[in-house]
């Protein structure tokens, strides 16, 4: 792509009108509560504020048939467009939200999962290796995995 090729790519996304996404946002953790999870609410104050519309928010401890239920239902709903999870997606025995997830998706999204272990490097070096960060597409519904990070919140 030429320089004015994409120029012109850039000018007509900026003048695509936004369109808000009804979203769902699921925490899983062991040890976090309502008033303890900041990533979770990072999650809900970051898509409020850019316009987006909250459809439910909750909380989950680590089992991976609660996970898997709770976005079979948001999947099947025709409201939520967007879920969101954070946490789960680590090395632990209870750390179960990709073998949850992975299975409901249609079709993965693998470069999500490459792109953010990759523009993690900076903030957390080779650690970033540890992430199993996941998206993909089920019933038409984006379904995101995220450590449950403040920082890996902010990064995506």
């Amino acid at each position: 792509m030429f320089p004015s090729q994409l120029d012109e790519a850039m000018k007509a996304k900026a003048d695509t009108p936004f369109v808000p996404l009804n979203i769902a946002v699921l925490t899983v953790s062991d040890t976090r509560t309502r008033e303890t999870d900041t990533s979770g609410q990072m999650f809900v104050d970051r898509l409020t504020d850019a316009g987006h519309g909250l459809i439910e928010r909750v909380l989950l401890k680590d089992d991976l048939y609660k996970i898997r239920a709770q976005v079979a239902t948001w999947i099947a709903d025709d409201q939520v467009q967007v879920v969101l999870i954070t946490g789960g997606t680590g090395f632990t025995g209870r750390d179960s939200t990709p073998e949850a997830v992975a299975c409901l998706l249609d079709k993965q999204v693998d470069g999500f999962g490459e792109l953010f272990r990759q523009i993690s490097v900076p903030d957390i070096g080779t650690s970033t290796i540890q992430s199993r960060a996941l998206a993909g597409l089920s019933n038409g519904t984006l379904v995101c995995c995220l450590p449950g990070s403040t920082n890996a919140v902010r990064t995506a």
